[in-house]
């Protein structure tokens, strides 16, 4: 039986804390679910979005038609060699507590991605990443249900059109919804590290033999350090995207500005650290009518209390202009508005 609620207050399921009226609202615990809730908005003529675990979009005040809140549970191994393992896991899993059981079963490929809030449903369509890895490295398989052929489609990892914090699910808004993903975790394990923050922590650490409990535990404790915890200030993590600029521009930049920090981008060009950008326009620490800059990460904003989604979006609009006024490079904002703004 399909329970319906009226005039839903999801304050509790948004990581910025923001007031927000769902008009109706549905948790969906199952693909029979989905159908139920897709036949009942089609029924009664109404237009329907679907949120995850709200950590990374930005909630209107009023949220019309039908919201469905995904909570498809579920870990399976489906496959398993000397190698490898393949497994699958419900959209409705919480992404850390996955990294957890990865590691515990001692199973390579997404340790560095400890931490990183929300649901497993919403990890294709960021294209989730950190330390040097993202989704895409390790993703099979995605299923969802395709509202354009109206049926269940399993999508491999090519037709996921992953790109840095995209993906097809990104650009093709409202067509599908995704109830679980498959992975490809390694066995034998290969550690290395791609970002100097890990190596440091290592080094500092003296261990001889890294375990990847040791990465999980370094990643755990680097994040904890700079990025808050969303149960306790409200936010919804890397708020801008690292942007991407030419060798050209950065060399250019580097040149007026010799401490930048940038890396080599796989999609060619430079991939500059957005909150240096920031933290050098002079807004890490900023707050202001309930919102503002987190003191230790220029690149998260953050909601005090007794604010609005519009004063947050100010700040963002405000922060981008001082960026490029003084760098002449354009921030893209990461967390997608809820609902969707085609």
């Amino acid at each position: 039986m399909l329970s319906i609620e009226a005039d839903k207050n999801i304050i509790a399921l948004n990581t910025l804390g923001f007031n927000a009226i769902a008009e109706q609202f549905t948790r969906i615990a199952s693909e029979d679910d989905l159908l139920k809730a897709l036949q009942y908005a089609q029924l009664h003529q109404l237009d329907y979005q679907v949120l995850s675990g709200g950590s990374n979009v930005l909630v209107d005040e009023h949220i019309p038609g039908l919201t469905l809140h995904m909570q498809v549970m579920g870990r399976a191994v489906l496959k398993e060699c000397d190698q490898q393992v393949l497994i699958r896991i419900g959209a409705g899993e919480n992404w850390h507590e996955l990294v957890q059981w990865s590691v515990v079963n001692n199973w390579q490929g997404i340790e560095t991605m400890a931490l990183i809030p929300g649901l497993v449903g919403a990890s294709p369509v960021q294209n989730i990443g950190a330390y040097g890895t993202e989704l895409k490295d390790v993703l099979v398989q995605v299923r969802a249900w395709d509202c354009l052929a109206k049926e269940f489609v399993e999508l491999d990892n090519s037709e996921c059109q992953f790109a840095y914090r995209d993906s097809v699910f990104k650009r093709s808004k409202g067509r599908f919804i995704i109830t679980s993903v498959d992975l490809k975790l390694h066995k034998r394990l290969a550690i290395e590290f791609k970002y100097q923050a890990l190596k440091d922590y290592m080094h500092k650490q003296s261990l001889a033999n890294i375990t990847l409990k040791d990465v999980f535990q370094a990643v755990c404790e680097i994040r904890s350090d700079k990025l808050p915890d969303p149960v306790k200030v409200a936010n919804a993590g890397s708020f801008f995207k690292n942007p991407i600029i030419s060798h050209s521009q950065f060399q250019q930049l580097q040149g007026d500005f010799p401490k930048i920090v940038g890396h080599p981008s796989a999609c060619s060009g430079v991939k500059v650290a957005a909150g240096w950008l920031i933290d050098h326009c002079g807004w890490k620490g900023y707050l202001a009518s309930g919102v503002g800059v987190y003191p230790k990460q220029a690149l998260v904003l953050i909601h005090t209390g007794e604010s609005s989604i519009g004063q947050l979006m100010q700040l963002a609009d405000d922060i981008k202009q001082s960026v490029f006024d003084k760098f002449k490079v354009q921030l893209e904002i990461e967390p997608q508005r809820f609902p969707s703004v085609n």
